[in-house]
C-alpha cells in the first residue's frame, strides 16, 4: 500500500499531470478542487502528506494549511505549498501558518519528488 498525498489544486490540467507523476512513482492520490473540499478531506483521509495551492476557490491554502497546523489531530501531517507565488512574502506567510516547504510552479518533478520523499520519511 502506498503512501498517501492529498493535492488540493484548482488548475485540471495541472493536476491531472502531477496525480499521474505521484502513482507512477508508487504513490495514492487524492484530489480536492477547492480550500474547503481540502481541508474536508484531509480531515476524512488524514492523508501521509498534502500537497496544497495557495490561490484556491472558497478557501486559500494559507487558511487550510493553519487550520490543519492548529489541531492537533492533524498537525503532523506535512504540508507542501505548491504556488506559482514566488514572493518571499508568500514564503514567509506560509512559514507563519505551518507550511513544512515551498515549491514555485512552474515545477521540476524531480525536485518535488524528492521533497515529498524527505517529508513522508520523518
Amino acid at each position: 500500500m502506498g503512501k498517501r498525498i492529498l493535492l488540493v489544486d484548482d488548475e485540471r490540467d495541472l493536476v491531472m499531470a502531477v496525480k499521474f507523476r505521484l502513482e507512477e512513482s508508487g504513490y495514492e492520490v487524492s484530489v480536492a478542487a477547492d480550500g474547503q473540499e481540502g481541508l474536508d478531506k484531509a480531515r476524512n483521509e488524514k492523508p501521509d502528506l498534502i500537497l496544497l495551492d495557495l490561490m484556491l476557490p472558497k478557501m486559500n491554502g494559507y487558511k487550510v494549511c493553519g487550520l490543519l497546523k492548529a489541531d492537533a489531530r492533524y498537525s503532523k501531517i506535512p504540508v507542501i505549498m505548491f504556488t506559482a507565488r514566488a514572493q518571499e512574502t508568500d514564503r514567509k506567510l506560509s512559514e507563519e501558518v505551518g507550511a513544512d516547504a515551498y515549491i514555485t510552479k512552474p515545477f521540476e518533478p524531480g525536485i518535488l519528488l524528492n521533497k515529498i520523499k524527505s517529508l513522508i520519511a520523518k
